[in-house]
């Protein structure tokens, strides 16, 4: 009963049944009775929009969003992180997609081919420099609510991330995705979550390059960065590198 919608749907259709059968039998004026049974009706809408209530509200969710961009942010900020992340498909971290943040700024990390291990600090090659901090973004997160993975196709992938950021979350109205060998370009327009020039933005791109770029990664079967994110005229242009 805590729902406002569920509980104006009720009134509505108590106080109209009242109202029309007043106004019917006692009054004997039909435009009354016609407004009790217009209540009625209003109050059945009411209570079906009562079930397509989220759980959790909008609100609440920016929270909870916010708390681990800034936890997140904290360490990358503390370690003095700067590099831009790696997006790893679940093939190639312990069957759950994350991104790596290297340790060493400007080191060549597009050689990562073999299966990261599932630890917070971990080494991707065999020089002693080789070492990165494995963390979760609203990409991975989101990977979890495709149903079947995406095909290594641009069609595919747009699928994939038109359903998630328009069906899903609701933070976009559509989404064109190209592809190339070695770059995947995606327009997104309405985009309803923009960039912001902080330190967590910086690395790891915003919510929804996150999303575009785990997807990617996750349909491509390979490492990604997001080499560039603009936005202009609304519509977010995100430039992914495809890593080999």
């Amino acid at each position: 009963m805590s729902n406002p919608y569920r509980i104006l749907g009720l009134g509505l259709c108590l106080g109209g049944a009242i109202f029309a059968s007043i106004s019917y039998f006692i009054i004997n004026s039909v435009p009354l009775t016609a407004m009790g049974i217009s209540a009625i009706m209003i109050g059945f809408t009411c209570i079906a929009l009562a079930n397509t209530r989220p759980h959790i509200s909008p609100e609440a969710c920016q929270l909870i969003l916010k708390t681990g961009m800034e936890n997140t942010a904290a360490l990358l900020e503390e370690l003095g992180l700067r590099g831009k992340a790696v997006y790893l498909p679940s093939t190639m971290r312990d069957g759950h997609p994350q991104a790596l943040v290297p340790l060493a700024e400007g080191e060549n990390i597009q050689w990562v081919k073999e299966k990261i291990p599932g630890r917070l600090i971990v080494r991707y090659g065999v020089n002693p420099d080789d070492m990165a901090i494995a963390v979760t973004t609203p990409g991975s997160i989101n990977i979890d609510v495709l149903e079947t993975k995406p095909g290594p196709t641009a069609s595919e992938i747009e699928a994939a991330v038109t359903y998630i950021l328009t069906g899903v979350l609701d933070i976009a109205s559509s989404v064109t995705v190209n592809l190339t060998d070695a770059q995947v370009n995606v327009e997104v327009i309405g985009a309803r979550l923009h960039y912001e020039d902080i330190w967590y933005y910086r690395c790891l791109g915003s919510p929804i390059a996150s999303i575009v770029a785990a997807i990617s990664s996750e349909a491509l079967g390979k490492p990604i960065r997001i080499r560039e994110e603009s936005h202009s005229k609304g519509k977010t242009r995100i430039a992914l590198e495809v890593l080999s």
